[in-house]
Order: structure tokens, then C-alpha cells, then sequence
């Protein structure tokens, strides 16, 4: 029975996956080119590539695969490798999918919404934080999710990982500061916060003096926020930002 009809439902359930398929074989193997295997980011497997140990190892690379979000091709040599009494060969193709970047937007001001806007249109998992009332249309309701109250409790409610991309552009410096501080130390790919350059240098030196930040840190926060360009309106703001997630993004792909 084929594998690809329950891919929708495997990605329901688990969000992402990887999909392994046997590409080659030769000799003596558990199962042939095209058997094909579903892995969760849990371990939860739909599928299957052969059982023992080398669905095992497969299993792992697959894990491997989602975390990265990078395709692999890997080959195993049975006996020598896995200490299968088989004695072949396998090639395993592995493609990760499902899993978006995750954005979180502190501040849902003009900016903040603009960028929502354009970030969903280029495949971006969403949520923008606020404690404001913010009112939004029916089409927005539908392509992101909106947390309202206070910034240091809702954020509690998130999740990060080295997906995670972070815009921080709340109303007040105050908020921009304690947020940054915090941010900071959690994983992420991409962490910017906007800002005059008068406002970054001294938010760097209380980062610095203050929150017990390293210079690598420091480095690590993007600040101005996004790619230097005349960016005058929120619209034209928000596209200089994006556009620097994007850069970031792809060079982690490409790495």
C-alpha cells in the first residue's frame, strides 16, 4: 500500500516529519528500493524501512534531517555498519517537511501588522503579542494567531528553538529592553529589534552592564532591525525586515 495518502494525516497529527525512502539496494536487505518510512520529530514511525537495527539508524538520521531541515542521502552497509547479519547494502533518501519557521512579533502596531501580512505570504507560522487591543480584519484572524496581554507572561505560553524567528517592536523602550534581555538567552534563528541607533547603543551597553550579556550575544541580535535601506513607511519597514529573515533563513539552509 502506498505511503503518500497518509502523509496529510501523519503531518496533522505530528506537525512535521520525514519522509524515507529506500533509493537502492544490493545483496541481501530487509526490504527493497521504494519501501518507504514516515518519522515524527517524537520517533513515531508510519511505515517502514526494514526493522532491527536499520530502521533504527534510519530513524535517527531522520531525526537529524527535521532538526536541520536539510535533506540527506545516506548509505549503510549492513553487516559492517549495523552488524546485520544481512550482508547488503542500503541507500536511504530523507527529506524533512512540514515544519515552518515560527515568527513572534512583540507589538502588533502598524509595523508589527505589516509584517505579519507579508511574512505569511512567504510561509511563515505566525503569532503576534500585544497588550493592546488590536483589532483585526476576518482575513487576518485566519493567518495568524493573536495573544493579548502582558508581553513577559503571554510569552511564557511560546516555544523556541533554533526556528524561531523573533521581531520585537513594542510600544515602549522599556518593553523593548526587558523583552531583548530575555530573548537574548533563549534559542533562536533570527532575533531583531527595532530602533534609532541612539536607542541600540544604549540598549547594548545596558545589555552589556546590566543583564550579564557576552559580546557574542550581543552579535547575535540584529538591531536596527532588518537590511539597511531608506525605509520610511510601516509597510516599507516591515518588507526591510522581512527581507532579513529571509537572508537568514536561506543561508541556514544553504549551510
Amino acid at each position: 500500500m502506498s505511503l503518500y495518502p497518509q502523509i496529510h494525516a501523519f503531518l496533522s497529527r505530528h506537525k512535521s516529519a520525514a519522509l524515507c525512502i529506500v533509493t537502492a539496494t544490493d545483496g541481501s536487505t530487509p526490504r527493497k528500493m521504494g519501501s518507504k518510512m514516515l518519522v515524527a520529530p517524537d520517533g513515531t514511525i508510519e511505515g517502514t524501512v526494514g526493522g532491527g537495527a536499520i530502521e533504527k539508524q534510519v530513524i535517527d538520521d531522520a531525526l537529524e534531517a527535521i532538526r536541520t531541515q536539510k535533506p540527506m542521502k545516506k548509505f549503510y552497509h549492513l553487516e559492517e555498519d549495523l552488524r546485520m547479519e544481512c550482508g547488503g547494502s542500503v541507500e536511504v533518501y530523507i527529506e524533512p517537511f512540514g515544519q515552518r519557521p515560527r515568527l513572534y512579533i512583540f507589538g502588533a502596531g502598524h509595523v508589527g501588522k505589516a509584517l505579519a501580512g507579508f511574512a505569511h505570504q512567504v510561509g511563515y507560522e505566525i503569532t503576534l503579542l500585544d497588550f493592546r487591543a488590536i483589532n483585526f480584519s476576518e482575513e487576518e484572524k485566519a493567518n495568524y494567531r493573536f495573544i493579548h496581554g502582558d508581553y513577559f507572561e503571554t510569552m511564557e505560553m511560546l516555544d523556541f528553538d533554533k526556528n524561531t524567528y523573533i521581531a520585537i517592536m513594542s510600544p515602549t523602550h522599556e518593553h523593548d529592553f526587558e523583552l531583548l534581555a530575555r530573548m537574548g538567552k533563549k534559542p533562536f534563528a533570527y532575533l531583531g529589534m527595532i530602533g534609532s541607533k541612539r536607542k541600540v547603543a544604549k540598549v547594548k551597553e545596558s545589555l552589556l552592564s546590566e543583564k550579564n550579556y557576552t559580546q557574542e550575544e550581543m552579535d547575535a541580535v540584529d538591531m536596527p532591525m532588518g537590511l539597511k535601506m531608506a525605509a520610511e513607511t510601516p509597510e516599507e519597514i516591515a518588507i526591510s525586515i522581512l527581507g532579513k529573515m529571509i537572508d537568514v533563513r536561506n543561508k541556514k539552509l544553504n549551510e
